[in-house]
Order: structure tokens, then C-alpha cells, then sequence
């Protein structure tokens, strides 16, 4: 008996394989809610806003809008898909449909999402950390730096897994607040604390782009395919955030379906303020001196040594980001699409097993990513990201959507809107102006450009939920009546969660 005890002690002392995919045990609404926050919002965001608000004025304004904009969406479906999911957007496609196709689908888009994501936080990462002093700016600083911010984020999965990320991004959403904060206050000191004065003195002759008088040529109005540009990535932004994966894995992580909705409202409030002090600094940035200092892929920063502290800030918050896509890559590699989810037809399988192998994933993951950004010498990040929050939209929000509020949603609609989500997506950003044709585009000495927006969500998000009601349209024989009451007692009661 006493060595039964002990046996019983030591596995208990043992980190349980569960943790790679949750917090080790259930968080309170207002830790999760700082997790939350930063893992979707670092410093590459928040320079990602105040450099538009200081070269594009109001347009600049509506972008950062549109990433506070982005709760409502996620507060909506964030009980429900509690109560519902477990690990993955399969998961809760799983309460109504358990066809495998349904889960390898789910399973290669937030793949997808995630290493796109990834990408673009590593491009914006090395992009800025290239702005340290004895960096030249030039592709091989932002490459390895970018290099170096993806095995950050892999050692924080493979040494702690979810605990650690989730203390991370803790820790890296204090610390944007705190810098945020810190760096937006002489902003507005400056100018006698006073937002009017600090908006005509943007507004100047004197400043290097008129923040609040017309805007600069692209920066979304004048010809119709800019404006249109600039309305594709606020819609991304604004209904994508509700479909990333380790968004949705974020929601799992505390108790009970008030709580999760508690956690989206902290996060939202905390978005609020990066908002506002995004908008701060970009203000501060149009008026002399100093000027905004253009980061390829990540919009523009003060310049001086306010730049080298941004810097390093980004790589710790990039990081904690970056290691959250990664491990909700790696857990829907390992368990939607390699066959560990639902019944064990392989014995051999255990939880621990599931855990390694999920460590071993996040290696290939991250190498994957960063594959994409280290031979361009990272890239364009507004790029990657749109790209993500556009595929998330369109592939992963209407399924979302009709599973939790459509009784005649079917299978064969899960697929085709899955599928012709990620098509469009591909598709219309291949062959659009931020690929080819163009001295900015990611291709410039080529040019087979015959979509003329940048971001395709204007057009794939539509695209998306027509093609999962058409193929619920089509396939009447499939709707399960019962199945989806059943579904929905236990979205709202949690009646069956785990």
C-alpha cells in the first residue's frame, strides 16, 4: 500500500500529457483573459497599427478599429464553442458530424492558418529586430532574427507546453500594456496632454504624412481597388480573429462557458487601451521630430533609441504569440489529422505518446514556418497576415457559424466550406497586387496579376458560406435533426464537457 501511494504521488507530481494542449487546470476568467490578449496582440500588431495611423490618417484610424471590433465576433460564439470543443476546431465540428473527412478538413485549414499566422509574426519580428544597433536591415538580419524568434517560441512548447505559453503570454501582454503605455504618454505630454492639439499638429504642413487631412496615394481611398483593399483587411481582421486556432484553444482553458465570455471581455478591454495608444504613437510619428522609420513588413516605428527598446519588447512578445500558433498547430496535426482523436483503433496509443508526439510536431511547424520567411529574408508580414485572418474568415468562420445555428447544416456543407474557403483564398492572393506586379508585391519582376485587391476576403468570405450552404443545400439526406438538438443543449448547458 505505501507503495501504491507513492507510485500515486510521483504521477501525480508528473506534468500530465493534457497539458501540452491546456493550462494543467482551469484559469480564471482574468489570467485567461491576459493569455489571450497576448497572444493576439503583440508588439508586431500594435507597430502594425501605429504605422498606418502615421502614414494613412483616418484610414490608419480604421484598421486599428477594426482589430478592437474583432471581440464582439469572438465573444458571440465563445460560450458555445466551450461548452462544445475540446482541443480543436474539429472537436466542436465533431458534436454534429463525426465523419473523418469532417476532422482531416478542419485539421489541414487550421494547419494552414497557423503556420501563416506564424509566419507573419516571425517576418514582423525580424523586421524590427533588424533595427538593432549593428544590424543593417538587410535580408539576412531580418532572416535569422525571424529564425531566432521561431525556436524561442519552439523551446517555450517543448519545455513547459501549455503552462508555459500560457505564463508567457501573461507576461507578454502586461509588458505591451506597460510599453505601450509608457511610450504613449510623452506622445501626448508633449502636446499639453491635449488629443485636439496633438491632431492639428499631425494634421501640419510640417509633418511627413497629413495624419487627419487628405491621405497619402494607396492609403485606401481615391480609385475603387484601394478602397476596397483597405475594406478586405478590416473585414479579415475583424471576423478572421474568431476562427484562429489557438484563439479558439484559448477559450477551452477556463472552467466553465461565463468565464469564457469573461476572458474575451478582459481581452477586449486590454485592446482597447493598445488602440488607443496606438493611435497615440502613430499621431506622434507624422509630427516632426522624429519621423516615422518604414519597416518593411511591419509599418513604421519611431526612430532613435525609442526604436531599440520596441525591438527587443516585440521579440518577447512575438515569441510568446509565436509559440501559441505553433502548439495549436502541432495538437491539430497530432490529433485531428493523424488519427488520436475519437476511438483508439491503435492500443498502442497512449495520452503520453499524444504529448510527444505533439512536441515533436511544433520542431516541424516552426521549421515550416519559418521555411517561409528566411529565404525572402522575412517578408512582407501585412501579407502573411492578411492572408491568415482572410483564410481563417473564410474557411473556419462559417463552419463555426452553421454548426453552432444551422439545424440543416451537413457534412458534405462542412467540407465544401472548408475547402472553397481555403481555395478562394489561395487563389485570389496568387494571382492579386501583393504578389506580383508591382514594386512592393512579394514577386516584383513578375506580373500575372488578374485579381486587383490585395486582401481576397471581400470575395472569399462570401464565398465560404455559400459554398457550406450549397453543400448542405445539396445534400438534404445528411441533415441530423436530432443530432443537432442534441448539440445544441450541450452548447448551452455543457451538459457532457470534459
Amino acid at each position: 500500500m505505501v507503495l501504491s501511494a507513492r507510485r500515486r504521488a510521483g504521477r501525480s507530481r508528473r506534468r500530465p500529457p493534457e497539458e501540452s494542449r491546456r493550462s494543467g487546470r482551469p484559469l480564471p476568467a482574468g489570467r485567461n483573459g491576459l493569455a489571450l490578449a497576448g497572444a493576439q496582440l503583440p508588439a508586431a500588431v500594435l507597430l502594425g497599427a501605429a504605422g498606418p495611423v502615421a502614414l494613412r490618417g483616418h484610414d490608419g484610424m480604421l484598421y486599428c478599429a477594426a482589430l478592437l471590433a474583432a471581440w464582439p465576433v469572438v465573444l458571440l460564439v465563445a460560450e458555445l464553442v466551450r461548452n462544445r470543443g475540446r482541443r480543436t476546431l474539429a472537436d466542436v465540428l465533431a458534436v454534429r458530424t463525426r465523419r473523418r473527412s469532417v476532422r482531416i478538413a478542419a485539421g489541414i485549414s487550421s494547419v494552414t492558418v497557423s503556420v501563416l499566422y506564424l509566419a507573419a509574426l516571425l517576418a514582423a519580428a525580424g523586421a524590427l529586430v533588424a533595427l538593432l544597433p549593428g544590424g543593417d536591415g538587410g535580408a539576412a538580419v531580418r532572416g535569422c532574427a525571424a529564425a531566432a524568434t521561431g525556436v524561442l517560441a519552439v523551446l517555450c512548447v517543448l519545455l513547459g507546453g501549455m503552462r508555459a505559453v500560457t505564463r508567457l503570454q501573461m507576461a507578454a501582454a502586461v509588458l505591451l500594456t506597460a510599453g505601450a503605455v509608457a511610450l504613449a504618454s510623452p506622445v501626448l505630454l508633449r502636446h499639453g496632454a491635449d488629443p485636439a492639439a496633438l491632431l492639428a499638429a499631425a494634421a501640419g504642413p510640417g509633418g511627413p504624412g497629413p495624419a487627419t487631412g487628405p491621405p497619402a496615394p494607396g492609403a485606401g481611398q481615391g480609385r475603387w481597388p484601394d478602397r476596397l483593399d483597405l475594406f478586405g483587411l478590416t473585414l479579415a481582421l475583424v471576423l478572421g480573429t474568431a476562427g484562429l486556432p489557438h484563439v479558439l484553444a484559448r477559450l477551452r482553458t477556463v472552467p466553465t462557458a461565463r468565464a469564457a465570455r469573461h476572458s474575451v471581455v478582459w481581452a477586449a478591454g486590454l485592446t482597447g487601451v493598445l488602440v488607443l495608444t496606438a493611435v497615440v504613437l502613430g499621431l506622434g510619428a507624422a509630427t516632426p521630430p522624429p519621423g516615422p522609420v518604414p519597416v518593411p513588413g511591419a509599418g513604421a516605428v519611431p526612430s532613435g533609441p525609442v526604436a531599440v527598446a520596441v525591438a527587443v519588447a516585440v521579440l518577447v512578445t512575438a515569441s510568446a504569440a509565436a509559440a501559441g500558433a505553433v502548439l495549436a498547430a502541432s495538437v491539430s496535426v497530432v490529433h485531428d489529422l493523424c488519427g488520436f482523436a475519437g476511438r483508439r483503433r491503435d492500443r498502442g496509443r497512449t495520452p503520453r505518446s499524444e504529448s510527444v508526439a505533439v512536441r515533436r510536431t511544433a520542431v516541424a511547424v516552426a521549421a515550416a514556418a519559418v521555411a517561409l520567411v528566411f529565404p525572402a529574408g522575412a517578408p512582407d508580414a501585412l501579407l502573411l497576415a492578411g492572408a491568415a485572418f482572410a483564410a481563417a474568415a473564410s474557411a473556419h468562420l462559417p463552419v463555426l457559424l452553421y454548426s453552432l445555428f444551422w439545424r440543416r447544416f451537413t457534412p458534405r456543407g462542412a467540407l465544401w466550406a472548408v475547402y472553397g474557403g481555403l481555395a478562394s483564398v489561395a487563389v485570389l492572393t496568387l494571382f492579386s497586387p501583393a504578389v506580383s506586379g508591382g514594386p512592393q508585391a512579394l514577386l516584383p519582376e513578375r506580373d500575372f496579376v488578374l485579381f486587383p485587391l490585395s486582401n481576397p476576403a471581400p470575395v472569399s468570405v462570401p464565398l465560404g458560406f455559400l459554398a457550406g450552404w450549397l453543400g448542405s443545400w445539396l445534400s438534404p439526406g445528411q441533415v441530423d435533426g436530432p443530432g443537432y438538438a442534441r448539440a445544441e443543449i450541450r452548447a448551452l448547458t455543457g451538459a457532457g464537457v470534459r
